[in-house]
């Protein structure tokens, strides 16, 4: 059987990391989308997983900012006109900017919300309007959506709003045999966290492939059994 996996935020940590392990773990998940910024960091990624990928699998790229919604919109037309209906949605990219709250801008809070919230829920919107069933969505949430964190007014409102944009979704989406998943990932030595903590130790912390194997699990015939309520991640 094929299947088609997106995947944003798809040029470093937990995104590039899943569609490594869709790439080469998944027996069912043989064209894999890669959503990503404009970045060396994104072409020097695809360029390796285009080496190295199993003959049979597909890799199909889109360079966008998910927080444009005309260059997301026309994206997604594209995709879908190219690969059809996606199967499983990865909802992984994240922005902020952390500043105490006298410091913290309407513009940064706008983007935050742009490319955190408002971008999960054009991309299952847009897809849901053509037509499209998912079988899985995974939205990464935060455990700084769970708990609010001083200097991180936006990111953690952000979040917020996904774990519960999450349960809406599983709610309503559910009568198309749809499973949403939210995850809460702890301390992750991705580059958003460098922004957040740049004095931290990444090796003290958990990895991006950690919360990637959890991802790819969740596409596994077992992970019907798991369940899919707000899940908190934590090495």
């Amino acid at each position: 059987m094929t299947e088609t996996a997106l995947v944003t935020g798809a040029s470093r940590g937990i995104g590039l990391e899943t569609v490594r392990r869709f790439l080469h773990n998944s027996e069912n998940i043989t064209n894999v989308v890669m959503f990503a910024r404009p970045s060396e960091d994104f072409d020097a990624a695809v360029e390796e997983l285009r080496a190295s990928s199993p003959v049979g699998r597909r890799i199909i790229t889109r360079t966008v900012d998910v927080g444009d919604r005309d260059a997301l919109h026309a994206a997604l037309e594209s995709v879908y006109a190219e690969v059809g209906s996606i199967d499983h949605l990865i909802n992984n990219a994240g922005y902020t900017n952390p500043v105490p709250l006298q410091q913290a801008e309407i513009e940064d809070f706008e983007k935050t919300m742009a490319v955190n919230v408002y971008a999960p829920f054009l991309i299952v919107k847009w897809l849901l309007n053509q037509g499209n069933t998912f079988k899985l969505i995974v939205n990464i949430a935060s455990t700084a959506g769970i708990n609010g964190r001083s200097g991180w007014l936006t990111y953690s409102a952000s979040k917020a709003a996904v774990i519960n944009m999450s349960q809406v979704m599983r709610e309503e989406l559910a009568i198309y045999g749809t499973r949403v998943v939210c995850l809460s990932p702890g301390r992750t030595a991705t580059a958003l966290r460098r922004t957040l903590a740049p004095e931290e130790d990444p090796t003290t912390i958990m990895q991006p492939e950690h919360v990637a194997r959890v991802i790819e699990t969740f596409t596994s015939p077992v992970g019907r059994f798991i369940d899919s309520e707000n899940i908190v991640v934590r090495q």
